[in-house]
């Protein structure tokens, strides 16, 4: 006998190895040839649904509609082929109409299976929800009208003018699918009534009539820059499908429109199509093509454009990448189940089995890809389906899993049996096994809560040395359902009876949480939530409040029954602090009392503030909090915004957080699990701030290994950013395939990269899988990191994910606008960048024009690279007015132009007029006629630097006329007429020796309205009339300047020639018997050049002089007291020994004529001077 068990055993084994390899392949016993579909059919009309089945008979087959079973009657019934009919479809309100869900569910001897859902739609067509509205436009623009009406199946969309169809596209005239209406150089013919008309296989629906009325265009046309007036907008495109993306823009000349993607990508030209001028078309849309799409419209010829994004989300309804396999397993054994599928939105797996949706317990678990079965029985045999759905649609697969049993296998365990210790421990006992007791080496006692679904189920592994064990983690006041099962060698038992035990009632794990409001200055509102099941351990008899001033140390008590969640505290002082807190008790005792609340009741006033708001605070998950609340309807005051304030228990009171009237939630980020957070509301008007409401809150714990045993989610993968505009950015991520299947939510946390003050983190809750930012800052980068949340588990942050968002468009022209005329055919305009903070700036743009030109439209435009705030205009027509203004561009767009700037362009001058001259005038007429405009602050500052300066040269020359008088002796400056010296060619004899070592030159000072360019070396001496001629008239004046250019120079003068060479000052000179000087003239060391200046190449001429060298060339006279005079030899001589060095300049030095005035003066007798010399 024993032979023959073993032998049946082996045959067992190699069935069970052979089973999981070759059930792939043999299991054919159930599954659908057809399948049903979505159907959409005219109300009255018959419809067909299929469903065909292929497996082992007998076959069973059902239809449900909406989850329920389908009743079958005379009008909807089942074909032989399984499909069902509908001869007339009704579309009743409630459950007597046809249109829902439909499923067919087929069943034999090895399990059930269901096919995958169909939608019937009644088609329909509603009234329109957005009307065409009558414009106004301009001959040559464009028109636009637009509507929008609900209908199933979408509707085909035309237009009717004056009652007439128009074609779908012309040259100038495209309607688009989602409705609007394009004309573009619109035209006197195209003045008339317009109107919408809607189509499916419904009925047809026509809009409201609206006017086009066409005006006249000005003659000439102005110049306008490129603006979007329709842009793309954010659609979702189901896959296969087509998707519009409407682009239509203004401007003069009429704007380019080209497309882009932001992501760099090219556009699929195999699926785009321009629709009209500009509107893009992709038809038999897939994932590929979604992102972010940039229409861009741009003026012929330049630089200026303007842009709009939108993004395209494609839709694509499951399907799956990994099936799950058929299986055999043992008794007591394990299955595991492999499920994954792809689509957008993600889909959603659910598992079925013979047809019915799983519950997770305590042997079945399921995450998001996986079903697993532990302690599998033999009730587990059945056919399985992994089914993924979303939005756009669903699908299923199955598989089968067999279960195998053994007959060498202990018997359950018997008289299972439970005691109840305290609130959370109880006794379990139970007797061995009647079967194979022997061979039993372990037992696993499981055991789980009774109430309610998807609850965890706990296993504890014990010796078999005892049938007794105590389970001491339960919680209080509760039901809880037991079993055990024997473990030996060969594998498990099954299990034994269930055995239903509940828990002792505890004292309340802790009080409620209370929130506090001010109906009126002398009373307060209190009121909390009744505790959960786990926080109360037993049924809640009695609640005891207590009250206090803050001022006070008497605490006031109520006790209230335990059905009561709310109460009023009434006769209250007004503007007053209280404090307050709540305990609960059960028929145990009383549980631990709250920490004290604060409260302050409002002013007695008559002033009409906002009451307090009802306040409601709802734990997100174990860092976050959802703040809402909303007025109440007896509030007759106007709230102009609200105040929020929030802070953890024992910890100071934060800086409120400004909210907008609108505003009616607040999600609070970034707290701590496990603490408590008072929260503060109050409403303001310009009165004052209203009635506050308080309520505190507890944030849940994150649960982590230690908790639950079970590690955390991982966080979402694949996070991605897109930038939208220049104040949106669009994030999507995956979902982590082996979360389980229950609700999952998200936060997202975005701040801008570098931000200092963690206050202004933002943080959002989304249930989706991708969000659009939104109200962010133009051109700024910011960081994005997202969290999972399930079953009070949080996942840690994803990698952080950067993104800029678009630069926004300049809305600001370019300030301070100055354009000066520099020659008479040019001008220099200059300007500000405008004043706006983080303005990106790419370009600029200068127009300008004459009068003439600026009548017909017709700018000259310049372009100026951003980082560059000047420009030449050239070519200027002399006499012209001319009008100059500029703007400020970026990637995004062109900002408005400035206020146009004047400018008159002179006239060429009077013949004879030397041309530099007239260069010089020009300027400074640019400044007198006011076409550099100064404003008062500008003139203000000038006067007052003119004055300090005159000030300066005023005192200035008081000092050197002080030093002068201090260095020279008063007999030194006798000089008499009588002893001239002789004409300058006696006095350049070569006999003349004394004289010509005394010899000095000097240059005669011209009159207060004469000027010499000393600086620049040209041959002029200017005054306010023009250029004055070369003359040898004597100058007599008190100041007297020389410069020697040369050595020709000086022999120039030595034969007494006074005369304007290019490179030479105008000279006059007289010669005077001098003491011999202190100082030589000048040394070749001490010359200063500036041979890159204009004009002065040849000389090398400086035109500069100082103080110190001044007064080193002023001559004393000596003891004898004999008069100075000057001779031209010695300067020859001198000249003579500097030019082998090198040394072509001579010095600018002051004369002595002062000296020579004062002399006259004292003497009464003209004294020589270089001019009466010549």
């Amino acid at each position: 006998m024993a032979l023959v068990k073993r032998e049946i055993y082996q045959h067992l084994l190699f069935l069970a190895a052979f089973l999981p390899i070759s059930g792939v392949f043999c299991f054919s016993e159930l599954f659908f040839i057809k399948e049903p579909h979505d159907v959409t059919a005219l109300r009255k009309e018959a419809v067909i649904l299929d469903c065909q089945v292929h497996g082992e008979t007998p076959i069973d087959v059902r239809w449900l509609r909406n989850g329920a079973k389908l009743a079958e009657n005379e009008r909807v019934y089942l074909l032989s082929n399984s499909s069902l009919y509908i001869s007339e479809v009704e579309s009743r309100r409630g459950d007597k109409s046809d249109e829902g869900f439909y499923q067919c569910l087929a069943q034999n001897k090895y399990g059930a299976i269901l096919s995958q859902r169909a939608r019937l739609t009644i088609a329909s067509i509603s009234s329109f929800t957005t009307q065409p509205t009558s414009i106004v436009v301009t001959e040559g623009s464009v028109a636009r009208f637009s509507c929008k009406i609900s209908a199933h199946p979408p509707p085909i969309i035309t237009w009717e003018f004056n009652r007439v169809t128009l074609p779908l596209t012309t040259e100038r005239i495209t309607v688009l699918p989602s409705g609007a209406l394009q004309i573009h150089g619109v035209q006197r013919a195209d003045g008339g009534n317009y109107r919408c008309v809607g189509t499916n296989i419904a009925n047809r629906r026509r809009s409201t009539e609206a006017t086009l009325t066409v005006t006249s265009a000005p003659n000439p046309r102005l110049p306008q820059r490129p603006r979007i007036i329709a842009g793309p907008q954010n659609i979702s495109v189901s896959v296969h499908q087509s998707a519009t993306l409407e682009c239509m823009a203004t401007g003069n000349p009429r704007p380019i429109i080209s497309w882009s993607r932001a992501d760099s990508k090219s556009i699929d030209v195999y699926h785009t199509k321009v629709l009209g001028n500009g509107n893009l078309i992709i038809t038999d849309i897939k994932p590929q093509h979604r992102g972010v799409y940039v229409c861009r419209a741009s003026t012929p010829g330049t630089r200026n454009f303007t842009v709009a994004a939108a993004n395209v989300t494609v839709l694509a309804p499951p399907s799956l990448v990994e099936w799950p396999e058929s299986l055999t397993r043992p008794r007591a054994g394990t299955a595991r189940f492999v499920c994954q599928a792809e689509g957008f939105p993600a889909p959603q797996i659910t598992w079925l089995k013979n047809g019915e949706r799983i519950h997770s317990n305590g042997r079945i678990k399921m995450y998001s890809s996986k079903l697993v079965i532990n302690q599998i029985i033999p009730e587990d045999d059945a056919i399985y389906q992994c089914q993924a759905e979303n939005e756009q649609g669903s699908v299923l697969a199955m598989a089968r899993l067999i279960v195998v049993m053994s007959e060498d296998r202990p018997s359950a365990p018997r008289n299972i049996r439970a005691d109840t210790v305290s609130s959370s421990a109880i006794l379990l006992a139970w007797d061995r096994p009647l079967y194979n007791s022997d061979k039993v080496i372990a037992y696993s006692v499981h055991y789980m809560k009774a109430e309610g679904l998807n609850n965890e189920e706990y296993q504890v592994v014990i010796g078999n040395d005892t049938t007794r064990y105590i389970i001491d983690d339960l919680e209080p006041a509760r039901n809880y359902t037991f079993y055990v099962v024997a473990y030996m060698p060969m594998g498990a038992s099954r299990m034994s009876d269930h055995m239903f035990q509940h828990t002792l009632e505890d004292v309340p794990l802790r009080a409620p949480e209370i929130s506090l409001t001010s109906r009126s200055p002398t009373d307060i509102q209190v009121s909390w939530q009744a505790l959960p099941d786990k926080l109360s351990r037993g049924r809640v008899s009695a609640y005891r409040l207590s009250y206090r001033t803050s001022a006070e140390s008497t605490v006031s008590q109520i006790e209230l029954p335990g059905e009561k969640t709310q109460y009023l505290l009434e006769n209250l002082q007004p503007d007053t602090i209280y404090l307050l807190r709540i305990a609960a008790a059960t028929s145990i005792g009383w549980g631990e009392q709250s920490a004290w609340t604060s409260h302050r009741t409002p002013k007695a006033s008559s002033a009409q503030v906002p009451l307090s708001p009802e306040l409601h605070l709802e734990p997100l998950n174990c860092t976050t909090i959802l703040v809402r609340w909303r007025l109440a309807q007896r509030n007759s005051a106007i709230a102009q915004g609200y105040k929020l304030f929030y802070h953890e228990e024992s910890q100071p009171e934060s800086a409120p957080l400004q909210l907008r009237a609108s505003d009616h939630s607040h999600t609070i980020g970034g707290l701590d699990p496990r603490k408590k957070y008072h929260v503060k509301l109050l409403a303001y008007n310009f009165i004052g701030d209203g009635y506050q409401a308080d309520q505190t809150i507890s944030t849940p714990g994150c649960v982590s290994v230690r908790d639950r045993l079970v590690p955390p989610p991982p966080p979402p993968h694949n996070v991605h950013a897109k930038t939208n505009s220049s104040s949106s950015i669009f994030l999507h991520w995956g979902r982590p395939a082996f979360t389980s299947s229950h609700a999952v939510n998200y936060t997202v946390r975005c701040n801008p990269v570098g931000l200092q003050n963690a206050s202004l983190v933002l943080y959002l809750q989304t249930n989706e899988q991708s969000l659009l930012v939104r109200d962010l800052q133009p051109n700024t980068k910011y960081e994005f990191a997202i969290r999972l949340h399930i079953d009070q588990l949080s996942s840690p942050w994803s990698p952080v994910v950067y993104q800029n968002t678009f630069p926004e468009a300049p809305t600001l022209p370019p300030t301070n606008i100055k354009v000066t005329l520099i020659e008479k055919d040019t001008a220099l305009v200059s300007w500000k960048p405008p004043e706006e903070a983080g303005l990106s700036v790419t370009h600029y743009t200068i127009l300008y024009a004459s009068r003439n030109e600026w009548l017909t439209g017709e700018w000259q435009l310049l372009q100026r690279e951003g980082s560059i705030t000047m420009a030449l205009l050239e070519n200027l027509k002399p006499g012209q007015f001319y009008l100059v203004k500029v703007s400020a561009s970026n990637n995004m767009g062109d900002g408005p132009f400035s206020h146009m700037v004047e400018l008159t362009a002179r006239a060429d001058p009077p013949s004879g007029h030397d041309p530099r001259l007239s260069r010089g005038s020009t300027h400074s007429n640019a400044f007198s006629d006011g076409f550099y405009h100064l404003d008062q602050t500008s003139m203000t500052g000038i006067t007052v630097g003119v004055s300090i300066a005159l000030m300066c040269i005023i005192v200035c020359a008081f000092i050197i006329v002080c030093r002068g008088k201090h260095r020279r002796k008063p007999s030194a400056v006798k000089l008499r007429s009588e002893e001239r010296s002789p004409p300058a060619s006696a006095a350049g004899r070569p006999g003349s020796q004394g004289s010509a070592e005394n010899a000095h030159v000097r240059a005669a000072v011209m009159s207060q309205n004469h000027f010499i360019d000393s600086k620049g070396g040209t041959d002029l001496i200017i005054n306010s009339l023009g250029p004055v001629e070369a003359s040898s008239e004597r100058k007599s004046k008190c100041f007297s300047f020389r410069v020697l250019k040369s050595v020709k120079d000086v022999q120039k003068m030595k034969r007494g020639v006074a005369s304007f060479r290019p490179g030479s000052a105008a000279l006059t000179y007289e010669a005077e018997r001098l003491s011999p000087p202190r100082a030589p003239l000048g040394r070749p060391g001490d010359s200063e050049g500036s041979s890159g200046s204009e004009g002065s190449h040849a000389t090398n001429d400086s035109g500069r002089f100082s103080q110190d060298e001044t007064e080193m060339t002023i001559l004393s006279s000596g003891p004898s007291g004999s008069r100075p005079s000057v001779t031209v030899e010695n300067s020859e001589e001198e000249a003579r020994r500097l030019a082998p060095h090198g040394q072509t300049d001579l010095r600018l030095v002051e004369s002595v004529e002062e000296l020579r005035c004062r002399q006259e003066a004292q003497s009464g007798r003209p004294l020589l001077s270089l001019s009466q010399v010549v």
